[in-house]
């Protein structure tokens, strides 16, 4: 599989490693959700990307959208509570996500979704992360950026202004609170020239 990125500047290990989570930054949105926002958390990000889309089975899935099956414009791969994920650091992620966020949750992230943007023609529509428990609880969804940047935009359900935050290179985001009953994000397609990213995302049992 060819692999397109340009390579961040400020990252030039080949060692992936993760920083502490103390500095993340809050954002508090409306009707009780709130995203943390971390740049730059794992540092190797880019060598990460790499390993990532050589060694992870990556699958394509087909969707019934109206009338027609079409493709869905990006790959996919999970891991379900208790199996091994491809590469250590991402255990360690999910870790110590645990540990930082566990009293505030109430358990711990057990699974992890990867989603693969090959480049500007694939995206995820609006969404939120409503199969299971998100649907009438709040919980938070811990997503982990390797690879190019892209844009990943926030609104309200209720109408309102979008948020939108540019996220690869080892970026953090969390989402929290009601932010998935109340929210919705996508991952929009782009025009300009856009390298692959790799979103790992970190999720509590029975919410996807």
């Amino acid at each position: 599989m060819t692999v397109h990125l340009q390579a961040s500047l400020f990252d030039q290990t080949d060692q992936p490693r993760l920083g502490p989570l103390h500095g993340v930054h809050r954002t508090e949105l409306d009707a009780g959700a709130w995203i943390d926002v971390l740049p730059g958390w794992l540092g190797g990000a880019d060598a990460l990307f790499g390993q990532l889309v050589a060694e992870v089975p990556w699958r394509a899935e087909r969707r019934k959208m109206y009338d027609q099956v079409v493709d869905v414009p990006r790959l996919l791969a999970f891991y379900g509570a208790g199996e091994p994920l491809p590469h250590p650091v991402l255990a360690e992620a999910r870790d110590a996500l645990t540990a930082y966020y566990g009293e505030e949750l109430g358990e711990p992230f057990t699974t992890a979704g990867l989603c693969y943007y090959r480049d500007g023609r694939d995206s995820v529509a609006w969404h939120g992360d409503r199969i299971g428990r998100g649907a009438r609880e709040d919980t938070m969804v811990a997503i982990l950026s390797v690879g190019a940047p892209r844009d990943l935009l926030l609104r309200p359900l209720r109408g309102g202004d979008t948020v939108r935050r540019p996220l690869g290179h080892g970026d953090l985001i969390v989402m929290g609170g009601s932010c998935q009953r109340t929210w919705e994000h996508c991952v929009p397609k782009t025009a300009r020239a856009a390298g692959g990213r790799v979103s790992v995302q970190f999720r509590p049992h029975g919410v996807r």
